[in-house]
């Protein structure tokens, strides 16, 4: 007799058909990429503040941080730059040179619409609507074709595909569940009943042999806490997706996402709670990867930035550039880097954005390649077509 109901929930995916949808093969790869996308325009002067520069209180008024050393003052990262303080748990990281940042960063975007910058930011084009499908899935098929015909080497964790995973390599889904586990007779009877359709038999099986292989990696327990939405949930997934990439079976890329950057008033008090969201969420996916966090590289980034001066309802309105986070046990960190355009009237983009200095196609192009591998030739043609005159941004990783 089965001794659980996991092992019961294996049983019965065998009986269908010989592979669940996350067991994989061999990796063409050991180590991982995980894209964090942060959706509604992260304010980037926000989030990684340039305290030191002449202009940068003039234009923020009462929504600018303190220096650092000052109650509620940034966390200094180089004298010029510091941290919001609810990204607190990312200064280990800073102190430990695995984490960078890359300042004045954009897609080649210039407009201000979330919905055209979204499109824009994952389907690696320039133009919102040239293509279906995502840089990201296309990154998959240069790493060569999977041994095994249902093996998944890509992970999007929610109840969605984003479009940057989508296209014509299928990727496995993991979301926290929201409805009761159907029970395991119930299971069974349906296997019975769609063993021999050639449709559903294979996508039942799929559907629970990844339910058991994510049950047994990310724990019983935990699955049936993990909340799907509110305080803690971008952590749970984080550290869920931490899980599932450090199995020796999981998944190899993993998108997550997290709202709530749409800071169009009292800026102050809304974007504390995702900017926190997102540094413990970074600390749960470090602590869930274990070992596996030293072949891991995150690169986080929004569909673009925010306006340099405050508004009259002590907000910011849709912008330009922002700023990339770099994470990970390979990462050349403790820097700031790119090109600082400063924030006088007439270093402003329209005269009223951070202006763009590097192009978030150049930073996504060098860990591609530098970490994964993937010919640089490649990544112009296909992962980003026709962006080949965008060089891969030089030194994130450590050699």
């Amino acid at each position: 007799m089965l001794s659980s109901r996991r092992q019961l929930l294996l049983g019965l995916s065998a009986f269908t058909l010989p592979l669940p949808n996350l067991a994989l093969a061999a990796a063409p790869t050991d180590r991982r990429f995980v894209f964090v996308i942060l959706r509604g325009g992260l304010d980037g002067i926000g989030a990684v503040v340039p305290y030191a520069d002449p202009d940068y209180r003039a234009l923020r008024g009462e929504i600018a941080l303190a220096p650092p050393g000052q109650e509620g003052g940034v966390l200094d990262l180089d004298g010029r730059f510091g941290l919001h303080p609810a990204l607190a748990p990312l200064e280990m990281l800073w102190r430990e040179k695995q984490l960078a940042i890359v300042h004045a960063v954009a897609t080649p975007y210039r407009q201000r619409s979330h919905f055209d910058g979204q499109d824009l930011l994952e389907n690696g084009t320039t133009d919102p609507r040239a293509k279906d499908g995502g840089w990201l899935n296309r990154s998959i098929t240069l790493l060569g074709k999977p041994a095994e015909p249902n093996r998944r080497l890509g992970l999007a964790v929610g109840a969605t595909v984003p479009l940057l995973l989508r296209g014509e390599v299928p990727v496995a889904t993991w979301s926290p569940p929201v409805l009761p586990d159907a029970s395991a007779d119930f299971v069974a009877k349906l296997a019975r009943l769609y063993r021999d359709d050639s449709v559903l038999g294979p996508a039942l099986a799929q559907g629970v042999g990844a339910h058991a292989m994510s049950t047994e990696v990310i724990g019983e327990q935990a699955m049936g806490t993990t909340p799907a939405r509110g305080p803690g949930a971008f952590k749970a997934a984080a550290e869920a997706a931490g899980k599932l990439l450090a199995s020796a079976v999981g998944p190899r890329i993993a998108v997550l996402e997290l709202n709530g950057f749409d800071t169009h008033a009292q800026q102050r008090q809304r974007i504390a709670g995702p900017l926190a969201a997102f540094a413990d969420g970074m600390a749960a996916l470090r602590g869930a990867l274990g070992p596996a966090w030293n072949d891991t590289v995150v690169l986080a980034a929004s569909e673009f930035g925010r306006t340099a001066q405050v508004n009259g309802t002590l907000g910011t309105d849709h912008g330009t550039a922002g700023v990339a986070f770099v994470l990970g046990g390979r990462v050349a960190g403790g820097r700031v880097l790119g090109q600082w355009p400063g924030l006088a009237a007439n270093r402003l983009y329209e005269g009223r954005d951070l202006a763009p200095t590097t192009d978030l196609r150049a930073v996504a192009k060098a860990l591609l390649r530098d970490h994964l591998g993937l010919p640089e030739d490649a990544l112009g043609k296909v992962a980003f077509p026709d962006s080949r005159a965008v060089r891969p941004f030089p030194g994130l990783l450590a050699v």
